[in-house]
């Protein structure tokens, strides 16, 4: 069964009842469910599910309830989400290689994808697709309650069946796609049919383009693309080829100008000095390669020389248009190379997995004017200079900084906000949010306590049952988190917790383990700052960058990783963006683990004792 297919489109429907939802990329397929078995046919006809376990151990779990609406046949998209609203499509392309069965099942489980679904073809042997779209979505949407599936996507939650919402609203979807980098949104009219292996231009697909300003370097005649690059350090920076949205009349008269014109010729490739501008629509841009490069237009207006690497970098980042950005090259490590920019570029990266643990909370901030090379100070205060999207929440007659979103935390990054610093609770409850070990040894060579303390730990809470995550702190230590269910639990409470877990470590490790305060005490001991876990105090938030020569970055961990060949020095912040693109958030489940923490259990314990 083939799928429908949308129409490549670049602006939004202007008439009509169209209804819109985010794209992700990922897998295209159909999940074709019976009484007796189960596949996920591929666009080309191919069974998926052996490829995908967790999907099929999903809908097992689900084949009881879901006998009365079998045979089942509902399109959608098999992905591996990096946020809830953008799929990782390397991440899902590689899993899709793999063909040996152990390694199949240990990325099901460190790993699992997601089976997102959009539209119902088939219920109970009855046919569908001649319902108009919104009454197949209605359709869908009640299977989806009724088989307890998510109701939307969401990277927190453990069911692999979920929901693609749909939005009526353009701008809404639109603002929500640009700021969490998606793939795009496709638009679906609201009396469409589902339409079998048709491409129709009732459903649009609208990628989430970015611009490029550059010029050709090059033609291969062999292929017939052309080369694109722009001016870095006076010397071009290749940004990669492009062959598609070309008309056949500007494609030839870009191939005479370029023959014409070719200063270097090597076979079928021409090489041209920068003098022709145009404009790239793309996706992404890595390794000196465009994504999905789509001709736009040429740019008469345009001189080569402003068609600037600085410039692309700027625009390929998508910040906030609210936020000027200033000084781009201002170097702020020189050991790592960091300019203000790939800060504010990484910021902008690691937002999604950021700005969650910083909702709500008032603000600390170190700021750092310039770089590591000058004085940092502390800042909680709101300026009286900043725009009126920052957000404040007044504290003991203070105005407190709150960043809730993206524009924010850019224009703090721009202001040289270096690390950011979070209390254990919101500005909405009384009541502690989670619980932070802090494990400070007294150098990072003395590295290794910390990861002994965390093992002794991570065997406690697992006894507890306590779901746990494990920071690196960006210095020379590491933080364990417990998250609580909200608005339940003391800062009385949870000092019980914490003390009677410190006294524990230093009992059982008492040459290895204190909880003295002065440091001219703790005899080379590291330090189970359990003190710091209190109302008022605060804690780095994790992906904050710290203000040290390394650009360190208080990096979120899987538990596995805390071997004895984990050092701090392997979490740059140029790594760490990379590391989550490639492995995944380790604290992607933090909030929704909440709920079921059995702590009220814990403390009773505590308390007999």
């Amino acid at each position: 069964m083939k799928p429908m297919l949308p129409t490549l489109a670049f602006h939004p429907p202007s008439q009509g009842n169209w209804f819109f939802e985010i794209k992700y990329d990922g897998f295209r397929c159909i999940l074709d469910w019976s009484e007796d078995e189960c596949f996920l046919w591929s666009r080309n006809g191919r069974d998926l599910l052996p490829l995908f376990p967790e999907v099929k151990k999903f809908l097992d779990r689900s084949q009881a309830i879901a006998a009365d609406l079998l045979p089942l046949k509902i399109d959608g998209e098999l992905v591996i989400l990096q946020t809830d609203a953008k799929a990782n499509f390397l991440a899902i392309q590689k899993r899709g290689r793999l063909r040996s069965k152990e390694k199949i099942d240990i990325a099901a489980e460190t790993r699992a994808c997601k089976l997102l679904v959009f539209d119902l073809l088939s219920t109970n042997s009855i046919d569908t697709t001649s319902l108009p779209y919104i009454k197949r979505k209605a359709k869908l949407l009640s299977i989806c309650v009724s088989l307890q599936f998510s109701l939307a996507p969401s990277i927190q939650t453990e069911k692999v069946v979920q929901y693609i919402p749909y939005y009526s609203d353009y701008q809404v979807i639109s603002e929500k796609v640009v700021h969490e980098d998606s793939e795009g949104i496709v638009a679906k009219l609201g009396s469409s049919l589902w339409e079998e292996g048709k491409r129709t231009s009732t459903w649009l697909k609208m990628k989430n383009w970015k611009i490029v300003s550059c010029f050709i370097t090059a033609l291969d005649e062999k292929n017939g693309y052309f080369h694109v690059g722009v001016w870095k350090n006076d010397k071009i920076q290749a940004l990669g080829l492009f062959i598609n949205g070309l008309d056949k009349e500007t494609k030839m008269a870009l191939k005479n100008a370029i023959r014409k014109n070719s200063d270097v010729k090597n076979g079928n490739f021409l090489r041209i000095q920068p003098s022709i501008c145009l404009d790239l629509y793309y996706l992404e841009w890595s390794e000196d390669n465009l994504r999905e490069p789509f001709f736009k237009c040429l740019r008469f207006d345009l001189l080569p020389e402003h068609c600037t690497f600085e410039t692309f970098s700027i625009d390929n980042a998508v910040f906030p248009e609210e936020v000027t950005i200033s000084n781009p090259d201002k170097l702020l490590w020189d050991k790592q190379d960091v300019t203000k920019l790939a800060y504010l570029r990484y910021l902008r990266g690691i937002s999604s997995f950021m700005l969650p643990f910083l909702q709500d909370r008032p603000l600390t901030v170190i700021r750092a004017p310039h770089g590591i090379f000058g004085e940092a100070f502390f800042q909680k205060k709101r300026p009286e200079t900043a725009p009126d999207y920052i957000q404040s929440f007044i504290q003991e007659n203070s105005a407190m900084i709150i960043c809730n979103d993206l524009k924010t935390l850019i224009w703090l990054g721009n202001q040289l906000a270096i690390e950011f610093h979070v209390p254990f609770q919101t500005i909405k409850s009384n009541y502690v949010s989670e619980i932070v070990f802090d494990l400070d040894p007294p150098s990072r060579k003395e590295f290794s306590l910390a990861i002994q303390a965390a093992f002794l730990l991570k065997q406690v809470f697992d006894t507890l049952n306590l779901t746990t995550f494990i920071k690196i702190s960006g210095n020379k230590g590491m933080q364990i988190y417990v998250p609580l269910p909200d608005e339940q639990f003391t800062w009385k409470e949870t000092r019980l917790f914490t003390e009677f877990i410190a006294n524990f470590l230093i009992t059982t490790e008492p040459h290895a383990f204190t909880t003295e305060r002065l440091k001219k005490n703790r005899q080379g001991k590291l330090y189970v700052d359990f003190i710091q876990h209190a109302e008022g105090k605060t804690i780095i938030t994790p992906y904050s960058v710290r203000n040290n020569e390394d650009a360190l970055v208080a990096a979120p961990l899987f538990w596995h990783e805390i071997t004895e060949d984990l050092r701090p020095e392997m979490f740059t912040m140029n790594k760490v963006l990379d590391r989550v693109n490639i492995l995944g958030d380790p604290f992607a489940t933090f909030f929704s683990c909440k709920r079921n923490q059995p702590f009220d259990h814990v403390l009773k314990l505590i308390q007999t004792e």
